[in-house]
């Protein structure tokens, strides 16, 4: 096991080393493999791009997307990038932001837009520069984009041009959203002369990447908690690398020859190693496009002849009925993550492609996936055995380990864990240094883990984690609400889905035209996949003599 103390920084701006958590918080690294061991000077995204071009593997195809989304056009052409054009990319890109923008080392940068080959060379160029990225769903508001950049100090951003609005609310004085600290931004996939297209044709292309420490801070992947406030975990260089080298190695057997595509969002860490880290990392291929129907997900595994897909099993619920229609014979990883795979999806899938699927939990405060199996090393109804170079153990509410089929919380650590962006919830993550993730588990004799249930009030609904509060939040804006209770209900298709309790001010109906009413404000507020698809009408609310809402009781109320 490696000495645990940080290398010394490259960054100017040290506003994320300044505030890691206190080390005594920090969960403990484990360093037992040499893939994991990487020098005290490494940049990330040097790795993962360039070092391919200089041992010659240019000519090799990296991104396919398409063209067409910002001219209109009504059929999309479809293109792709080598590891060399992309690296041409990324490198005119980063003398943007240094040169252009004034962005030095430790400086956090914003991405907001779906996967596409722009917002995978933007992200890859910002790492370069030594900056650090802030990767935002395209899904997200202006109230929630502002949380985020008031908590990692964000000065500049990059976003994609059909999705500048939200930003720009960011950005202007007076706003009920105005985050102050965001003072420019510039858009890609825009023609006009302003954007970074035409800013990027003014650059030489001659760039030498930032000499970045293995411990700087590349990354703030934010996730949200049960009381909705954003917590952003912050990764280094290495962790990125880490989550490449071990859960794709090991369990997916990747290679260079693997094609790569799926449907979660870069600015998920599910998403980002997916469909960009992990390809790049072993010079494979990855399709980029920005939405999905199983329909065109099926199509997209067949065109390009894809080896691994990404999803929730939401959709591979969906995709398996339609499966028989395409050529699925390239496919040998199916992976899901994001929420419970039931084992009737599993078995579903299978018998409609006959495809073994690859399940596995991570998470955004580990980066990535530390459980797994694939192929004959999977066991019914158990997501699988711990990925090598992670340790796994079910423990009890004293951090004491439990006997083999006994039920209790899952404590993980490997070579990443978890380090909040200045946030007291650090010590509830980590304890004794261990992360726990707040699942609840029962490991067998063999070390495979079965997943029981959330130990929090986390709705996770067809992949995508929602936090109660903040529905709640939103509801209350609206002027028929008085007050309202949001909890997850158990749904086959997706899993869980939002069910909210209301109770309307007088003179208010709790009738149809109310309840679409409430979910399009709720849409308009937050992220729309947050929206309560069923909403019932109390006339009070249960609450303890104190005034706490008692959630369990609305659990007790609520539809099967």
């Amino acid at each position: 096991m490696r000495d645990q103390t940080l290398a010394p920084s490259s960054h100017v701006d040290t506003f994320a080393r300044d505030r890691l958590p206190p080390p005594a918080q920090w969960p403990v690294f484990v360093f037992d493999r040499p893939e994991v061991c990487y020098p005290a000077q490494i940049n990330c995204a040097v790795e993962l791009l360039d070092r391919h071009v200089r041992e010659g593997r240019g000519a090799r195809i990296a991104l396919h997307g398409v063209h067409g989304l910002m001219t209109g056009e009504s059929t999309p052409q479809p293109f792709s990038w080598t590891y060399a054009q992309l690296q041409e990319q990324v490198h005119r890109i980063a003398q943007v932001l240094t040169r252009d923008m004034g962005l030095v080392p430790g400086n956090r940068l914003l991405l907001r837009g779906g996967n596409s080959p722009m917002m995978a060379a933007c992200f890859l160029a910002a790492i370069q520069a030594g900056l650090v990225v802030v990767p935002t769903m395209p899904l997200l508001r202006a109230a929630e984009l502002a949380q985020i950049i008031d908590k990692a100090q964000i000065s500049a951003a990059l976003c994609d041009s059909l999705l500048k609005e939200e930003i720009e609310h960011c950005m202007t004085p007076g706003h009920a959203h105005h985050a102050p600290a965001l003072r420019q931004c510039v858009a890609f996939r825009s023609r006009d002369d302003h954007g970074l297209e035409q800013r990027m044709q003014r650059q030489s292309g001659l760039w030498t990447p930032h000499p970045t420490s293995r411990d700087d801070v590349c990354l703030i992947a934010f996730t949200s908690g049960t009381t909705g406030k954003p917590k952003g975990t912050l990764h280094f260089h290495r962790d990125v690398l880490a989550m490449c080298d071990l859960f794709p190695r090991h369990i997916l057997k990747m290679r260079e020859d693997d094609v790569v595509c799926g449907t979660p969002p870069i600015a998920f860490t599910f998403g980002l190693g997916g469909l960009l880290a992990f390809p790049l990392r072993y010079g494979a291929s990855t399709v980029l496009l920005e939405k999905h129907t199983p329909e065109t997900l099926l199509q997209t595994i067949a065109h390009y002849k894809a080896t691994q897909c990404y999803t929730a099993p939401t959709f591979y619920r969906q995709m398996a009925g339609l499966a028989s229609g395409f050529d699925l014979a390239s496919l040998r990883h199916p992976v899901s993550a994001g929420e419970a795979l039931p084992d009737a999806t599993r078995q579903l899938w299978k018998q409609a492609t006959g495809i073994e699927m690859t399940d596995g939990i991570g998470g955004t405060e580990v980066i990535h996936i530390y459980i797994s199996s694939a192929g004959e090393q999977v066991r019914a109804g158990t997501i699988g055995q711990v990925v090598p170079g992670y340790q796994a153990q079910i423990v009890d509410a004293h951090m004491q380990p439990v006997p083999a089929g006994t039920v209790g919380r899952l404590a993980v650590r490997g070579p990443t864990g978890c380090r909040y962006l200045d946030d007291p919830r650090q010590q509830d993550y980590v304890k004794d240094g261990w992360n726990l993730p707040g699942d609840t588990f029962v490991m067998d004799a063999d070390g495979y883990f079965r997943y029981q249930a959330r130990n929090d009030d986390m709705i996770i609904s067809a992949g995508y984690n929602i936090a109660g509060p903040e529905v709640e939040s939103a509801l209350l804006q609206h002027p028929a609400v008085a007050e309202c209770g949001v909890i997850g209900v158990p749904d086959e298709e997706r899993g869980q889905i939002v069910q909210a309790f209301v109770v309307l001010k007088p003179g208010h109906t709790g009738d149809e035209a109310m309840t679409r009413a409430l979910q399009d404000h709720v849409k308009q507020a937050i992220a729309p996949f947050k929206y309560p698809r069923r909403i019932v009408y109390l006339a009070a609310l249960p609450r303890t003599e104190t005034g706490k809402l008692q959630r369990f009781k609305l659990r007790q109320q609520a539809q099967p």
